[in-house]
């Protein structure tokens, strides 16, 4: 439900193919009223991107989403301080939820750490902040939502990536044109951007598929993003240490970064 992963300016959304939001040439705007006319444009800049029939039907069949822009110019609960932001996102019930959670399934968060050196704690703690461990995952269009940002002038450049990804995303499947996420178009349990679903999503259970809507797929994904942008394995995570400068890499918001360091060192104890 709110900005994250802000590290994919440019990113792969095919192997080896980095696509620039500053690079597409639809325009942008700052109200619905061009929304229309620019669908068309930015249809033909993600057709040269290489997406598809079913993923250019997907935004040309998108409405311009009003609660997302509504919701990306009011995120007030970062200018809280830290002891406000906990109090309000309920640090105490997520660590007491994720404490149950870790020891239930203790085998699986033990395979995790195995894999991917991230510690049980800090992925709980994710989980916990970003959808109460799944028990709301948005209300959203996804194609909607996405395509609506990266119209939007206000952060079109780091959008527009994501937007091709959501794309490519819908031709493969992974999502549809009805997919329901968060206000930013973010997926499943941990709320993944769509090129972040590219770039680091695993399957976790097996099955063949990647579904952030999977508990063991979304874990799995997000302990690899971690992996992937620098995590050492037994190193700590608190700020200060190794670790926390990957947390950074989550999300944008120092309280949030602080959040997630201290709700997951309380987890695992």
């Amino acid at each position: 439900m709110f900005f994250r992963h802000v590290r994919l300016v440019a990113l792969a959304v095919t192997g080896g193919l980095f696509i620039s939001g500053a690079a597409l040439a639809a325009p942008c705007g700052d109200s619905s009223g061009g929304y229309e006319a620019w669908k068309p444009a930015m249809a033909a800049e993600a057709k040269a991107a290489g997406v598809g029939d079913r993923g250019i039907a997907a935004l040309m069949g998108t409405s311009y989403a009003s609660k997302t822009i509504a919701a990306d110019r009011n995120q007030k609960s970062f200018k809280y301080s830290l002891e406000k932001f906990m109090q309000v996102r309920g640090a105490d019930t997520i660590v007491a939820q994720g404490r149950k959670r870790k020891a239930r399934d203790a085998g699986f968060y033990a395979q995790l750490e195995k894999n991917y050196g991230v510690p049980a704690g800090v992925l709980l703690a994710i989980h916990g902040m970003e959808t109460g461990f799944g028990g709301f995952m948005g209300d959203s269009n996804v194609v909607s939502a996405i395509a609506t940002l990266a119209y939007d002038c206000r952060r079109s450049d780091f959008f527009t990536g994501h937007l091709i990804a959501a794309l490519k995303l819908v031709d493969r499947g992974v999502i549809g044109p009805g997919t329901i996420g968060a206000k930013h178009g973010e997926v499943g349990h941990t709320q993944f951007l769509p090129g972040n679903i590219l770039r680091y999503g695993v399957d976790g259970n097996g099955d063949g598929r990647v579904d952030l809507n999977n508990i063991a797929d979304a874990l799995s994904s997000t302990a690899n993003f971690l992996a992937q942008k620098g995590w050492r394995p037994g190193a700590g995570y608190q700020q200060g240490e190794p670790n926390f400068a990957v947390i950074k890499e989550w999300n944008a918001a120092t309280v949030y970064q602080q959040a997630i360091a201290i709700i997951g060192q309380r987890i695992d104890g």
